[in-house]
């Protein structure tokens, strides 16, 4: 009876254990997953997808890259906000795509290519002197012919892109981020490791009970 009893409460214990544990992941993981709401609602990343992984078509993916960014960079230099740097970017769709299709041809392919403005998920990603976590965010999309080759990922409002590193902070406070969502990205905080992979954790969650 005795025994019976001691393993019932061992048993009671591992229980209340169990929840207890379930109920900080709950709260981690909604934490978590507001802060990457709340970076979400700050940037617009860029995303460039070259035709295929040949080193030719790898090469002028960076090529695109470069005239892309310069554009977009030069078009949102007074962008207070998200909001504006989003309607800025809408209204000259069409100016970058032909620039990246001029880039194109220039370099003797004839790919077709298309920009668009669309939410899109990434994975987590470090950059010189920032990481931002994994999630949907607002995309400036440029797909090369079929792309199907590997992408480039980076931050085109704020300007982090072009930033040095020991500029983030400065654009990133211009942009509206806070001195904690600051501190979060460029690894000041010793706890952004745990933080960023409580949102892998959710996000992998979301994608398996929709």
């Amino acid at each position: 009876m005795k025994t019976t009893e001691k393993a019932g409460k061992r048993l009671k214990r591992l229980e209340i254990a169990l929840l207890i544990g379930l109920a900080a992941l709950l709260v981690s993981g909604t934490m978590a997953l507001r802060t990457q709401d709340d970076l979400a609602d700050k940037v617009v990343r860029l995303h460039v997808l070259a035709n295929s992984d040949s080193e030719e078509d790898q090469a002028l993916k960076l090529q695109v890259r470069d005239v892309v960014l310069e554009r977009a960079t030069e078009l949102l230099k007074q962008s207070a906000d998200r909001e504006e740097a989003e309607a800025l970017l809408r209204e000259d769709l069409a100016e970058l795509e032909r620039i990246a299709e001029t880039e194109i041809r220039s370099c003797g392919y004839a790919y077709p290519v298309a920009v668009e403005l669309t939410a899109a998920e990434f994975p987590t990603k470090e950059y010189d002197g920032f990481t931002l976590p994994a999630g949907e965010y607002l995309a400036l999309r440029v797909l090369i012919g079929e792309a199907k080759g590997q992408n480039w990922w980076c931050v085109v409002f704020p300007p982090l892109c072009t930033a040095a590193s020991a500029d983030v902070p400065a654009s990133a406070l211009a942009a509206g981020f806070s001195q904690e969502e600051i501190n979060l990205i460029t690894e000041e905080n010793e706890g952004y490791v745990l933080k960023f992979k409580a949102v892998e954790f959710w996000e992998e969650l979301q994608k398996r009970w929709n």
